[in-house]
């Protein structure tokens, strides 16, 4: 079992970054690939950015290419999502998910935070 907590969300303005981190607990967390998603009200879940328990694949979705680095820290069990020049369109709830192997399909992934919301504003 893998435990995920999303945390760091909040109002920013247009333009801004953030950086969303997902603290993980549980068995061989490193071993596993994580993913990051995001759903806004009224939207299907969908993809942003995915990244290899190496950290040597690492995709992300067209509309985040160039604004977004995924990230891990393996000693501390933490996956982060920068995000940088944020859009209005931005505006959702995001999520960490983990799988063996990265995916950019949300049905793929095991493990699940609760999310964090992310709202852009201007």
């Amino acid at each position: 079992q893998v435990q995920l907590v999303e945390s760091g969300g909040g109002l920013v303005q247009i333009g801004d970054s953030l950086r969303l981190s997902c603290a993980a607990s549980g068995r061989a967390f490193s071993a596993y690939a994580v993913g990051w998603f995001r759903q806004a009200p009224g939207k299907e879940r969908e993809f942003v950015a995915t990244m290899s328990w190496r950290g040597h694949i690492k995709y992300y979705a067209d509309s985040f290419e160039g604004r977004a680095t995924i990230s891990r820290d393996t000693a501390k069990d933490m996956v982060y999502l920068q995000m940088d020049s944020l859009k209005p369109e931005d505006t959702a709830v995001y999520y960490c998910a983990a799988r063996f192997g990265p995916s950019r399909i949300s049905s793929e992934y095991d493990y699940w935070g609760q999310g964090t919301q992310v709202t852009v504003s201007g």
